[in-house]
């Protein structure tokens, strides 16, 4: 007789569940991290094959979004509470890992997921993307996580605002202390302020459709889209929004051309230098720094209306491109030329107006692309500076005495905006160019909060646009 205690059977081996929604989020933020890419290029291809597969319906797409979106702004602040979980710096933790578990933590502290859902989703795609053993390291990082709510870790893991008013800011509202301090400056004023602005940057922002002038109108847009999918645009006479989940690229008119997706910033810095006076000739414009294509089409269709010429250029060949598919089909003429603006091929003061929308940080638009914020250094604006300058200085040459110049960022930095201008008007490191400030305010009619001018700054918080600046120059000698 056998007097050996009888063995429990072992438990059955599990294949892990391979979850389509979250998958297809921790494949668009591994793409994000390991190839520099954007999520608003790199989600929708994937959305559209999962749509094509069957996998997923409207409700899988919006979560997916907010899976990547969330994560991918609340990401300073999930990495401050995921550091206080474990007993590692977190520079020690694999990129994946640390993916799940950001988006872990964003479903338990940034939805309304329940708790249990939220944990266990998150460990069964460990299971997929990481293996078993990592798939408990997460597990036990999240149970940490659940002991508090949102607030509840934000006043453990930030310093108060009166101790670190920088440090605090930072990791409650998730952006880089470089930036908060440069969007400090150039916002100016208290506390509130910063604050408004920084929580604009985490909000999702609309999507707004730009009519084309004498192509398409604001009313066609808005039938389109249905009374209650759509509203009137604040500010440009030529922008209607969309509804939240509304497909942009299902309307006809956006199939066609005749329509676009385009920021009410970008609409007015390009419709405030259409407006602008001017005497004598007004028959040739520029785009100077035209991809990937929106400015450019809106300047072509209202300089077609008043009988112009834009020439839209750009030096990187697949920008111009798109610039071309942009402009196709304008009913005026124009013309598209791959051609860097620091070295024209065009003569001096061959142009009437001409709009300078420089490369910069984009540090205006970290609203719809929130993953530059951990991508950009302080340090990169120091290889912007030489550029923006440059194109300026040159843009100033290419117009005609008493024709005008429009220099744009979608940037508030100070750095990339008035002190350019400044410097180029001066003479600092380069010859002085003979130009005069033209008050930029009163070319956006009923916008709000424009400053003391001339120049004008929009802002997230306080107009529900991107950041977008504007400097208008009159050549004068």
């Amino acid at each position: 007789m056998n007097d050996q205690p009888r063995r429990r059977p072992a438990k059955p081996h599990r294949r892990p569940q391979k979850d389509p929604v979250r998958f297809l989020a921790f494949e668009a933020l591994r793409a994000v991290d390991e190839r520099d890419a954007y999520a608003n290029l790199v989600l929708p291809p994937l959305l559209k094959k999962a749509r094509a597969k069957g996998d997923f319906d409207a409700r899988d797409a919006a979560l997916a979004t907010e899976l990547v979106y969330g994560t991918l702004r609340r990401q300073g602040t999930y990495d401050a509470i995921v550091a206080a979980c474990i007993d590692r710096p977190l520079r020690e933790v694999d990129p994946p890992v640390l993916d799940v578990l950001n988006m872990g933590v964003h479903q338990l502290l940034g939805t309304r997921i329940p708790t249990h859902a939220a944990v266990s989703a998150s460990v069964e795609l460990a299971r997929v993307v990481l293996g078993e053993g990592r798939a408990k390291f997460v597990n036990a990082v999240l149970r940490k996580v659940t002991a508090h709510d949102l607030d509840g870790w934000v006043e453990k893991v930030a310093p108060s605002y009166e101790e670190d008013a920088e440090d605090h800011l930072s990791i409650v509202h998730s952006h880089p202390r470089w930036i908060v301090s440069a969007l400090w400056d150039a916002l100016g004023g208290g506390r509130a302020g910063i604050e408004d602005l920084l929580e604009a940057d985490n909000e999702r922002p609309e999507v707004t459709l730009v009519a084309r002038p004498g192509r398409s109108t604001t009313d066609e847009l808005g039938k389109a889209l249905g009374d209650e999918n759509s509203l009137p645009g604040r500010w440009s006479p030529y922008a209607v929004r969309m509804a939240e989940g509304g497909e942009p690229g299902a309307l006809t008119a956006v199939q066609e051309g005749r329509a676009g997706v385009q920021d009410e910033g970008s609409q007015l810095v390009a419709a405030a230098l259409a407006a602008a006076p001017l005497e004598g000739r007004d028959t040739r414009w520029l785009d100077g720094c035209a991809g990937p294509g929106g400015k450019a089409a809106l300047l072509a269709a209202l300089a077609a209306d008043r009988g112009a010429t834009l020439l839209a250029a750009e030096k990187q060949p697949h920008r111009a491109r798109l610039v071309e598919r942009a402009l196709s089909g304008n009913p005026g003429p124009y013309q598209v030329v791959t051609a860097d603006g620091t070295r024209p091929p065009w003569l001096p003061g061959t142009f009437d107006r001409i709009l300078m929308d420089v490369p910069c940080s984009g540090l205006g638009a970290l609203r719809r692309r929130p993953e530059a914020r951990w991508r950009r250094r302080a340090e990169d604006l120091e290889s912007f500076a030489p550029l923006q300058r440059g194109l300026l200085r040159e843009a100033l040459k290419a117009v005609r005495v008493g024709g005008l110049v429009g220099y744009a960022t979608c940037s508030p930095h100070l750095a990339e905006t008035r002190v350019v201008v400044e410097d180029v008007l001066k003479g600092r490191g380069g010859e002085p160019v003979e130009a005069e400030w033209v008050d930029a305010r009163p070319l956006m009619p009923g916008v709000p909060a424009l400053g003391d001018g001339p120049d004008v700054q929009l802002w997230p918080h306080l107009h529900g646009t991107d950041a977008m600046y504007l400097a208008l120059l009159r050549r004068t000698g």
